[in-house]
């Protein structure tokens, strides 16, 4: 990686990686400004964890790369499952149907244009 981007991942994160990529797809390729009003204007449950993500990794353009916070685009933005929790749910004649919990790994890379 070049000194002209940064990331930040948040990884165990309890949502499934299927609803985080909605969310994820919206503002890929987008400037962080543009991209950080598009999180807070969507009702997803995964939006403030995303948004969360891409903060970091602006703070870390900014701290350790000495990067202007202005002038940062999204590079690329992930999403890959996590390990999943296994449960079981009972159900009639003495029946049970797994319940999977997926969690997800989120990825950012942040750079300058």
């Amino acid at each position: 990686m070049q000194a002209t981007q940064a990331r930040a991942v948040a990884r165990y994160i309890r949502i499934a990686p299927r609803k985080v990529r909605l969310v994820v797809d919206l503002i890929r390729g987008k400037r962080v400004e543009e991209a950080l009003a598009i999180l807070r204007h969507t009702p997803r449950g995964a939006s403030p964890v995303v948004e969360k993500v891409l903060r970091s990794a602006i703070a870390n353009a900014e701290n350790n790369h000495n990067l202007d916070p202005n002038k940062l685009y999204i590079k690329e933005i992930y999403v890959d499952p996590g390990p999943t929790l296994k449960r079981y749910h009972p159900r009639a004649q003495g029946r049970a149907f797994s319940i999977l919990k997926r969690t997800s790994h989120i990825t950012v890379v942040v750079a300058e244009k």
